[in-house]
């Protein structure tokens, strides 16, 4: 069973990272997605939207899937955390996805959980969090 890594290490995470790919960000303000995405912004986090249902969503161009993140990034930055917002059986895909590019933290939001897809990309490097709120947690820092 998938446990996740303590809860310094989370706040060690949270305070190095500038730039997070929100997987599922919805353009509709009263979706958690969007709340969360919306606040992370204000904290001073740079968002990119991935969803190819949109085209831009809090003033950042959308990408389809996580292969066109360099198509955001044109400033030089790179993906510091991928936070999904999607239901659980797309987990499995994401995680993958992220292992081949190797992208350094999967962050997967409240209820969404696939024990063996967060494991797996445990085991290929990736920080990875599960079932957990990255709002909640980022307050709980003050």
């Amino acid at each position: 069973m998938f446990i996740n890594p303590p809860m310094r290490d989370i706040e060690t995470l949270l305070r190095q990272v500038r730039t997070i790919a929100v997987v599922g960000l919805s353009e509709d303000p009263n979706r958690p997605s969007h709340r969360v995405a919306r606040q992370l912004q204000q904290r001073g986090y740079r968002i990119i939207p991935v969803s190819p249902a949109v085209r831009e969503v809090l003033g950042e161009r959308s990408v389809p899937d996580l292969d066109h993140l360099n198509e955001a990034l044109c400033d030089g930055r790179k993906v510091d955390i991928v936070e999904v917002f999607r239901r659980p059986e797309h987990v499995a895909a994401i995680a993958n996805d992220c292992i081949r590019l190797k992208l350094p933290a999967l962050w997967l939001q409240d209820g969404v959980i696939d024990d063996e897809a967060a494991q797996r990309a445990r085991d290929a490097g990736i920080f990875t969090v599960m079932d957990r709120c990255i709002q909640r947690d980022l307050n709980a820092l003050g």
